[in-house]
C-alpha cells in the first residue's frame, strides 16, 4: 500500500473573495519574552515592529561537511 504524501493543492487563481467574504489576521509577535497581539501595540511600537529586519542563516561549507572543529 502506498501513501501519497504530496498531494498537489489545486490552483485559486479564479477565485476572489468580496470585502464581506475574508476575515481579519491576527498577528502576534514576541515582545520582551511574552506573545502579544499586533494590534494591542501603541503606534511607535506598531512602527518599530514594520522596520524589523530579517535574516536566514546560511551554514557554512564546515557545517555541511559534518566538521564540528572548525565551527
Amino acid at each position: 500500500m502506498t501513501t501519497d504524501i504530496a498531494t498537489p493543492i489545486p490552483a485559486t487563481d479564479g477565485i476572489t473573495l468580496s470585502d464581506d467574504e475574508r476575515q481579519p489576521c491576527e498577528i502576534w509577535t514576541r515582545v520582551m519574552g511574552y506573545h502579544r497581539p499586533l494590534a494591542s501595540f501603541n503606534q511607535g511600537k506598531q512602527g518599530e515592529f514594520a522596520e524589523r529586519r530579517y535574516f536566514i542563516e546560511t551554514c557554512t561549507t564546515a557545517c555541511r561537511d559534518g566538521d564540528q572543529a572548525q565551527r
